[in-house]
């Protein structure tokens, strides 16, 4: 380093140019894009209803994060090493605020939100909604197709798309980069601990994005243009849409602000133990390293191709791919619509429950990887030690998962759908059963989903289906009353919205979330030690690209696919969809709880059980291999992985290769 350098790093910037300092700043990092990461998985639910998408489009939507990921993954990942990693760090973090802002933009950019409903409007008369014999339908009036689809805004989803595509791209060079730097300058045996608390800032961020979705989904969408006494939905109701666009504009501001100090931070920082003498003479030591970090620099802007085919030569390094795409797809895929299953499960609203996931899963899971990264750093847990310790606590959690499939629910009992008429259930949805003998002399409309529940503890798609034929009262407290197909000893009398699913199905979800506490305490606890053995397998040198093709390739074959297959997987099990102003397909209004719960907790059990043939391939392998640590020596900073055994013909190629270099 220059005098110049130096002079600045010890006088202008003196309190960035520490380790901690710039920990502090990444793990705000860390919060703020987890933050806006949960949020946006957190109002999927909301943003199909509010654009009348299927939930195969929003798993597009949220793998559009790890496309814009992807364009510049291995990018920063191999050059981030000569930039100035602080500032592209710094830069990520006001491009994600950015795309947070743009994903924002249809809420201003389109009208009210009108959702669908049999109930009287200005221009249909006041009982055109109850049983009325000898009359036409006119419930749903016919509309110019091309009025039809410029009411619908049907492409403004697009702006969600590219506003996550945005926020993707920034948030490419905040892990590589940061954890990069971090290894680069800190003890190797504080590195654990380190990596420990930024896991952890990735759980605040989501305990704070669950919150203000709890409190955003709360809030009517159009809250500010509408009076909320004129609602006919309750928040519990699959048509409520809650203010999710309020939600992005706070992530937009909390990442432009966390972006500001990073672009204090120097290029380069002190080995942590290895600090400038008092009277200012540089450390033997900490020049070594800083000429050896020079030369590693200068070399990996020609050995590219030689680092990627080492890589691919490292059987560890490949194997804890293979687990981490396989353990993805089954995180994604469960994280991604926990909200919509425990909403069809237990027939809670959006907003309870984004708020009970951040209360009984998110504290075990930061306090898990605080414990992991402190076991790590007090008893100097060595590679080896640390794969077998994730390997069993990760099958611990699995098999604890499978308490799961007890906790479970049946159907809302809808009348046409999952049962009939008299209360008997269905075993699959019959269309021609939507109509029976009590409601054929409406002439009611039978695609509209505008359901009430009623004193029979039945359910029917529309006070109209339920054969009603007059109401009391106004909004949410409307009561409709001599309801022909309603069978009861009261008045035969509903009210909207579905019925409830009783204390015993709330009860079940009580159980379901005590068993996610132990399982996401476990889960996290072998985050760490899981990570370490990563980070360990590969050269110094090789580290920060590493770390960037592991994030690649979790997003190219996870990330990116997953939402997607299983968004479409989800909309068959779809009983009843939701329907537009044109007579087209909308969002799905209830699903078939039996199919949904066998595919949201098979399919991710069976990838989880599939990812641990690979971590068995890593245990035996581990026996060949010395790692850093494994032995006392004084020059084990920097050391690399060796092995023990006589080396494969491949590496043998490659460091023939690297040494003529």
């Amino acid at each position: 380093m220059g005098k110049s350098e130096k002079r600045v790093a010890t006088h202008g910037v003196r309190c960035f140019a520490k380790i901690k300092m710039f920990l502090l700043a990444l793990t705000c990092a860390y919060v703020s894009k987890s933050l806006s990461g949960t949020y946006m998985n957190s109002m999927l639910t909301q943003i199909e209803r509010q654009f009348g998408i299927p939930t195969s489009i929003v798993g597009l939507i949220n793998g559009s994060f790890e496309i814009g990921n992807l364009l510049l993954i291995i990018f920063v990942s191999y050059f981030g090493t000569k930039l100035h990693r602080p500032i592209m760090i710094g830069v990520g973090c006001a491009v994600m605020g950015l795309g947070c802002f743009l994903i924002s933009l249809p809420h201003f950019l389109m009208g009210r939100y009108k959702y669908e409903t049999i109930l009287p409007t200005s221009n249909v008369s006041s009982n055109s909604f109850f049983c009325v014999e000898n009359r036409s339908q006119t419930v749903n009036p016919t509309q110019d197709p091309s009025e039809c689809v410029k009411e619908m805004k049907s492409l403004m989803w697009i702006y969600v798309l590219v506003g996550n595509i945005i926020r993707g791209i920034g948030e490419t060079p905040i892990m590589p980069l940061g954890i990069s730097y971090i290894e680069d300058f800190a003890k190797s045996e504080n590195s654990p601990l380190y990596i420990g608390i930024l896991e952890t800032g990735m759980t605040i961020g989501p305990l704070i994005g669950l919150l203000l979705a709890s409190s955003c989904a709360n809030i009517y969408v159009d809250i500010e243009s509408v009076n909320t006494d004129d609602l006919t939905i309750t928040p519990t109701d699959t048509r409520w849409v809650g203010a999710w666009w309020i939600g992005f504009l706070v992530c937009a501001g909390v990442n432009i602000l966390t972006s500001f100090p990073f672009f204090f931070f120097p290029k380069t920082l002190p080995k942590e133990g290895l600090q400038e003498n008092v009277d200012g003479t540089e450390n033997a030591k900490e020049k070594k390293h800083r000429k050896k970090a020079k030369g590693e620099k200068r070399g990996i802007t020609k050995d590219f191709f030689v680092f990627m085919k080492s890589l691919s030569c490292n059987p560890i390094y490949m194997l804890f791919i293979l687990i981490s795409v396989l353990q993805f797809n089954a995180f994604i895929n469960s994280f991604t619509f926990m909200p919509k299953y425990l909403e069809q499960q237990y027939g809670k609203s959006t907003a309870e429950v984004v708020f009970l996931m951040g209360l009984y899963m998110l504290p075990p899971i930061c306090l898990g990887y605080l414990i992991g990264g402190l076991i790590m750093k007090k008893f100097k847990v060595t590679v080896k030690k640390a794969a077998y310790l994730a390997f069993w606590l990760c099958l611990s959690e699995y098999l604890l998962s499978f308490l799961s499939y007890v906790m479970t629910c049946d159907n809302f009992p809808v009348a046409g759908l999952t049962t009939s008429y008299e209360g008997v259930k269905h075993q699959l949805y019959v269309e021609n059963k939507v109509l029976a003998d009590c409601n054929t002399r409406c002439n009611c409309s039978t695609n509209t989903w505008d359901p009430v529940c009623g004193d029979n503890g039945l359910a029917y798609m529309s006070a109209c289906l339920a054969g009603c034929e007059k109401s009391v009262g106004t909004g949410t407290n409307m009561v409709f009353q001599n309801c022909s197909c309603i069978q009861s000893s009261g008045n035969s009398s509903a009210v909207l919205g579905l019925c409830n699913k009783g204390p015993d199905c709330a009860n079940r979800l009580q159980y379901f979330l005590i068993i996610a506490i132990f399982g996401c305490f476990i889960y996290s606890l072998a985050g760490i030690p899981g990570y370490m053995v990563l980070l360990r397998c590969i050269k110094s040198e090789e580290k920060s690209l590493g770390v960037g093709l592991h994030a690649f390739c979790i997003r190219i074959l996870a990330g990116i696919p997953a939402p997607i297959y299983f968004g479409a997987l989800i909309d068959r099990t779809c009983l009843h969809w939701g329907t537009l102003k044109c007579g087209e397909p909308g969002a799905c209004r209830m699903y078939d709880i039996n199919s949904f719960r066998r595919l949201y907790l098979g399919l991710p059990a069976a990838l989880r059980g599939a990812s641990f043939v690979p971590a068995f391939f890593i245990l035996r392998l581990m026996r060949k291999f010395q790692f850093p640590g494994d032995i006392e020596s004084s020059k084990t900073d920097h050391a690399e992985m060796k092995l023990t055994l006589k080396e494969s013909e491949c590496t043998e190629v490659l460091r023939s290769k690297v040494t003529e270099d």
